[in-house]
């Protein structure tokens, strides 16, 4: 949905009549990027994709098929068992896909996004399904809409608050509520050079997330500054001037994530630093060393591959 923040604006200036699809409710399909959406406009042209193009063309013909004065279509699509390898999906699966015009979508909702934001969109649809209202939601708005029940953006927040991107539909009074999270993109901060920094921007990179490589002790701070409720520090630096000036930044800026490489013996001359800084044993509880998660790691890539997934688990289950 966020690759999508640019055109949706674009259009929006432009004046284009458009049509915003995504999964309302689906089945099968296998694993799929949750936050997939199209924008369709009525020419037929689209930016987007939802299950690799199976029903692109048809999703065209289904938006332009929006009666006018409507502010939702519901369409079903399926594919089943002998067209799975065709079109390139894990497997079968069906789905009822939300057909909601542009104009419907709240333009802070685009605006957030493409400020890389944590945002919410929640949806109510009448029962008809003719009939949409969307609200935006963000981590420090409740963002109560007329027609959208107060649970739905308590909701909203507390999934943002697990940085993970994805869908979710609840029944309601006199409709259905469909609740959207497009949390931050995880950033890794990684301090300290070598083989096993540049595996974790390249780990990072297939999670679709950020990394950044640093040396040093301010520009680590900067970047942990920029985006702190997305910032993740990756301390592989064992020098004094560095690790514990930067440990000491991220610990007290509260950003999900704080983990640390290093021995026994650099791990305590570390938190006896910090302690010497005033940080409290509490706070030094919330570093995680020995960092990653214990898979066995052996080689630089398992040990990527244990660090990336003991931030997502964190970023899941937030402390």
């Amino acid at each position: 949905m966020r690759d999508l923040a640019d055109t949706a604006r674009q259009w929006a200036a432009e004046g284009r009549a458009a049509v915003l699809a995504r999964p309302l409710t689906e089945r099968g399909f296998g694993a799929r990027q949750p936050a997939d959406a199209m924008l369709i406009d009525a020419d037929g042209q689209y930016h987007g994709r939802l299950y690799r193009g199976a029903f692109d063309q048809r999703l065209v013909a289904e938006a332009c098929a929006v009666p006018p004065g409507h502010t939702a279509r519901v369409c079903e699509v399926a594919v089943h068992q002998e067209g799975v390898a065709e079109a390139g999906l894990t497997c079968g699966g069906q789905a009822e896909i939300l057909m909601q015009p542009l104009g419907a979508v709240p333009a802070r909702w685009w605006e957030l996004l493409g400020a890389g934001a944590d945002v919410a969109l929640v949806t109510w649809l009448d029962e008809g399904r003719t009939h949409a209202v969307s609200t935006v939601v963000t981590p420090d708005e409740a963002g109560d809409g007329p027609d959208v029940p107060p649970q739905a953006a308590v909701q909203a927040r507390s999934l943002l608050a697990r940085y993970r991107a994805g869908r979710e539909v609840h029944a309601a009074d006199a409709g259905l509520v469909l609740i959207e999270t497009c949390p931050s993109v995880p950033h890794l901060v990684v301090v300290g050079g070598g083989e096993l920094a540049e595996l974790l921007v390249a780990q990072a990179g297939l999670l679709g997330w950020l990394a950044t490589v640093t040396r040093t002790a301010q520009d680590a701070a900067e970047l942990l500054a920029e985006h702190p409720a997305a910032a993740c520090l990756i301390m592989l630096s064992h020098e004094p001037d560095v690790d514990v000036p930067t440990l000491r930044t991220a610990l007290t800026s509260g950003i999900p994530y704080v983990g640390a490489l290093g021995s026994r013996h650099t791990q305590a001359r570390r938190a006896a630093a910090l302690l010497e800084t005033g940080l409290t044993e509490a706070a030094l509880a919330r570093v995680h060393g020995p960092i990653g998660l214990d898979i066995g790691a052996r080689t630089p890539a398992e040990t990527a591959l244990a660090i990336c997934a003991e931030v997502l688990t964190a970023l899941d289950g937030p402390e």
